[in-house]
């Protein structure tokens, strides 16, 4: 019998237990209707809660664990009024991409009913595009940099090596390749130095791809474009705050967070997360939307590519489709009356493999 996928579960803060309880009682009806991939699952704690419990967001002995993991199943981390002493936010989840070298961040965004969109007559699966964001430089570079007492200002840094920067275009190459054949560069050439040469290195690699369609968007008119005509879009590659943002506004074209999923992948290690935050106010009231964690978990065994896998992830890609066919199926968040768990019974009643 093949080796089981082991994945390390990471529910993290507020409602990140809801939803990857959620996504795990999935694989785990895909693992039993499949019939030969196996997986072993185990939790860890890391996040807000596990620094109020032991000082410490991510302690050491829990990375070098995890690191012997296949991947990695994050559900969302931080607390608003936990933070440290410089004001900013306990972000493990960033350590994690930066500690494994995570520079490819996926972010997906489909369409899957013409309702949940603001925009006026957008039908099902016309919005549908891939941003990737660079996760390991950037703009968040410089963001462990402390802040001197009595300082008159503050910077950051925006940091783009010749390195980062071709990894990442070539991933965005490679993803087109797999889907539209249209890739866009989104970056501020006009005015900031460092993305010049972001697009220096975008145009160099371009000739090596000939059957990718390539445009270049500036990070101001790209925002317009995907509210002015979000169809013309199939895989768009950024810097890393660039994406942070876009991808928050994307997702709002399709119904919100929670139902965007993501990854962050790099050579060897891979983290998937919803996009979404840990929503305290929320947390173990039962209505958190598990989709977004749930769909994160089918980019998994996309990643992991073995053909059970990738007939695991079709599955739960069809279940998904199929749940949200219907408007009235919706939890709060998008306007509905669903809890997590109804949700997460539907989209299991879903699958077929």
């Amino acid at each position: 019998m093949n080796k089981p996928f082991r994945i390390a579960v990471l529910p993290g803060d507020g409602i990140g237990n809801d939803v990857t309880s959620a996504a795990v009682e999935v694989l785990r009806a895909v693992e039993s209707r499949l019939g030969g991939e196996r997986y072993e699952t185990r939790e860890f704690s890391v996040g807000a809660e596990e620094y109020l419990r032991s000082g410490d967001p991510l302690p050491e002995a829990t990375f070098k664990e995890i690191e012997a993991y296949d991947a990695i199943l994050l559900g969302a981390m931080g607390l608003p009024g936990v933070r440290w002493p410089d004001g900013v936010e306990m972000t493990p989840q960033l350590d994690l991409r930066e500690r494994l070298d995570l520079y490819c961040g996926l972010r997906p965004v489909y369409l899957y009913h013409e309702n949940d969109s603001p925009l006026r007559n957008k039908a099902a699966g016309s919005i549908d595009l891939l941003l990737i964001r660079e996760s390991t430089e950037g703009l968040f570079f410089t963001r462990k940099q402390k802040l001197q007492p009595g300082a008159g200002y503050a910077e950051d840094t925006l940091r783009i090596t010749e390195h980062g920067a071709e990894r990442v275009i070539r991933s965005g190459f490679r993803a087109a390749q797999s889907r539209r054949k249209k890739l866009t560069l989104v970056d501020k050439a006009n005015v900031l130095p460092s993305m010049a040469y972001f697009r220096s290195v975008f145009d160099r690699i371009a000739p090596e791809y000939p059957d990718i369609e390539t445009e270049r968007v500036y990070v101001d008119a790209a925002a317009l474009f995907l509210l002015r005509r979000p169809e013309s879009f199939d895989v768009l590659v950024t810097e890393n705050m660039f994406g942070d943002i876009l991808s928050d506004l994307a997702a709002g074209l399709v119904g919100g967070m929670g139902i965007a999923p993501s990854a962050d992948i790099g050579d060897k290690y891979a983290v998937f997360q919803p996009a979404h935050g840990s929503a305290p106010d929320i947390a173990g009231k039962g209505i958190a939307n598990p989709a977004a964690t749930i769909l994160s978990a089918a980019m998994m065994l996309e990643w992991r590519g073995d053909a059970d896998s990738r007939k695991g992830a079709e599955a739960i890609h069809r279940a998904v489709r199929q749940v949200f066919s219907d408007p009235k199926a919706r939890t709060p968040d998008m306007g509905g009356k669903l809890t997590t768990r109804e949700m997460t019974d539907l989209i299991i009643g879903a699958l077929s493999l």
